[in-house]
């Protein structure tokens, strides 16, 4: 168990360069998020209820929450499943250097409900793999959360963040309540 305060993200490990930067076209390799039963996926954080079904693990009815852009949903492909620090950006932050199964934990971490986030497909196309240095949720109220959730994250797998990234996250923190984070270290 690892506690964090909210206004402080992980100073320790700021790098002023991430370690495995990609370079043009350079990939993440075969990593992806996958499981080993079609509705283990269906677990990850999401502000609304479901009916499922019981063979396929298809939603048939339900209502769902995207906090990013603060928009309700009753049909489920307008969702995605999000990383909420993206693939590429665990890359460029260390995961890099990690071993192929240690990434592929990281792509499907279901024990950590701040991982992976149910999301308009909208603004998650709009986020794509970028940090809150260029990217933050439309929906103003929902900022502290995800820079929390952020720092939370990236603390768990020992990634780092940059100069930008801090800089980012610390002028959205700035403005929100001081609270301590509980985090589970994954290594």
């Amino acid at each position: 168990m690892y506690w964090i305060q909210q206004r402080r993200p992980n100073a320790s490990r700021i790098s002023s360069t991430e370690p495995g930067s990609r370079t043009s076209g350079q990939t993440l390799g075969s990593i992806r998020a996958t499981s080993t039963s079609a509705s283990t996926s269906r677990r990850a954080r999401s502000s609304g209820s479901c009916a499922m079904t019981s063979t396929a693990s298809s939603s048939t009815s339900g209502s769902w929450h995207s906090p990013y852009d603060d928009t309700s949903f009753t049909v489920a492909r307008a969702l995605d499943i999000d990383h909420l620090v993206p693939l590429a950006e665990s890359w460029d932050s260390g995961a890099s250097g990690c071993p192929p199964a240690e990434r592929q934990a990281y792509a499907n971490d279901l024990d950590e409900p701040r991982a992976l986030i149910a999301v308009s497909a909208t603004s998650n196309r709009s986020k794509s793999d970028q940090d809150p240095a260029t990217w933050q949720p439309p929906a103003a109220d929902y900022r502290c959360t995800y820079a929390t959730d952020w720092t939370a994250v990236k603390t768990r797998w020992g990634l780092v963040i940059d100069p930008a990234e801090q800089a980012a996250l610390a002028e959205v923190l700035d403005g929100c309540p001081n609270t301590v984070v509980e985090v589970t270290l994954a290594r």
